[in-house]
């Protein structure tokens, strides 16, 4: 708790702005003479009255906003020592007025605050404002901070009013085309060569992903425009913050858990809500339509898919939205040039003819260029921008690469192979 005088002016004994009254501060200075443990301590009944100091936050057996009864020794100075433990001020510079002299020693007639206030614990722990009136703040309590706030340096909670770097775009980028691709990857499995719905099924996917996310954007913070203010990502530690939850005397747990890196973490969430709710609105119509080709057990495989692979997404942003925030970028490179080596030897593609053939290979070929360049982006940065465009121009070499060398490995035998039982 820090205390300062009737003007909210911060005292030399450490005092700090704050608001609250009913505050009462004794400064005493005690006979030298004897030993510390020896010396006597007067009862609260015999201090003079003290004035009515201004407060910030709880005393140490008050509750949030309220302070110690008035006439209470609220803190005991001895010399530099206080009672509470530790260095605490000087009794000469808490004293504004006369010192009266008694059996237990001299007492400050008019004292000046005296900073009591408690260290403030945990990582995430932190003191809400409650008051603001020019000047002078009014804190609370050191506990858990208000949605869209996080603790600064001073352990204050402040709101998050920074925009979104370029890598926590990319970041969001990377979980929304999470589902958008799960989508396609099984609507191609499930329809195959049966049916020409596929075409469309993949543009429905796309509006269901581009309506969820455009939705998302609005309802979140501030409501109503394509635009997200955030507080900025400092460590790994930022995103679990309910394994940092301090507990004092190892008994009592104080709980501070949350949403350090707002709005990151639970954005992902809402995404996949409205994904789920305009897949399972629009979808299962369209295939019902259009997906004449395929069988009765066929046609709806692909909505079934999405409602296993949906609840997978959602547990891996629980538990692992920290570490992809920090990996995608290489998953994406990754991932992306695992399944285009597959797609190419899968489709017997050994040279460039196989591959202008036909226009679905020239797509896939562009899709995987595309996550390329997104995953060499979010590997850079663009933070020295004439130093890490000529990056982009690696795009191609993959499957330039590939084409080079299929004539050595000739993955349309291994694939007879493998067939055959080989």
């Amino acid at each position: 708790m820090s205390t300062t005088d009737s003007a909210g002016v911060p005292g030399p004994c450490g005092g700090s702005r704050g608001t609250a009254s009913g505050l009462a501060i004794a400064c005493v200075r005690e006979p030298r003479h004897l030993p510390a443990r020896a010396r006597p301590r007067p009862p609260a009944s015999s201090l003079p009255p003290a004035r009515s100091l201004l407060a910030r936050g709880a005393g140490p057996r008050g509750s949030r906003g309220e302070a110690r009864g008035r006439g209470s020794v609220v803190a005991w100075v001895t010399g530099r020592r206080s009672r509470r433990g530790g260095r605490g001020p000087d009794v000469r510079r808490c004293c504004r007025g006369g010192w009266s002299r008694s059996s237990f020693g001299e007492t400050c007639e008019r004292p000046m605050a005296v900073d009591i206030q408690p260290a403030c614990l945990g990582l995430y722990c932190g003191k809400t404002l409650l008051f603001k009136n020019g000047s002078t703040e009014i804190y609370g309590e050191c506990g858990v901070c208000p949605r869209g706030q996080r603790t600064n340096a001073q352990k204050y909670c402040q709101p998050c009013t920074e925009s979104p770097e370029l890598y926590d775009w990319l970041y969001l980028g990377f979980m929304a085309m999470l589902p958008l691709v799960l989508h396609w990857f099984f609507i191609e499995w499930y329809s195959g060569k049966k049916s020409s719905s596929a075409l469309f099924q993949h543009i429905t996917a796309l509006f269901e992903c581009s309506m969820a996310a455009i939705i998302t954007l609005l309802v979140s913070d501030p409501v109503g425009v394509l635009y997200i203010r955030s507080c900025r990502v400092l460590m790994l530690s930022d995103w679990y913050t309910m394994l940092y939850n301090p507990s004092p005397d190892y008994v009592t747990t104080v709980h501070c858990t949350h949403e350090a890196v707002y709005p990151l973490y639970t954005i992902v969430f809402i995404y996949y809500a409205f994904c789920l709710v305009f897949m399972m609105l629009l979808r299962p119509l369209l295939v019902k339509k259009i997906a004449c080709g395929l069988g009765k057990s066929d046609r709806f495989k692909s909505i079934y898919a999405a409602l296993y692979f949906f609840p997978i997404l959602t547990v891996l942003q629980a538990v692992g939205g920290g570490l992809l925030y920090y990996a995608f970028p290489y998953i994406i490179l990754v991932l992306s040039l695992v399944t285009l080596a597959v797609y190419m030897s899968a489709s017997e593609i050994e040279n460039c003819y196989d591959l202008l053939v036909r226009k679905k290979r020239l797509i896939v070929l562009f899709s995987h260029w595309l996550l390329h360049a997104y995953g060499i982006i979010s590997i850079s940065r663009v933070d020295k921008l004439e130093q890490d465009l000529p990056l982009l121009a690696l795009v191609p070499t993959p499957a330039l690469f590939y084409l080079f060398t299929a004539k050595f490995t000739e993955p349309s035998r291994i694939l007879s192979e493998g067939a055959n039982g080989h």
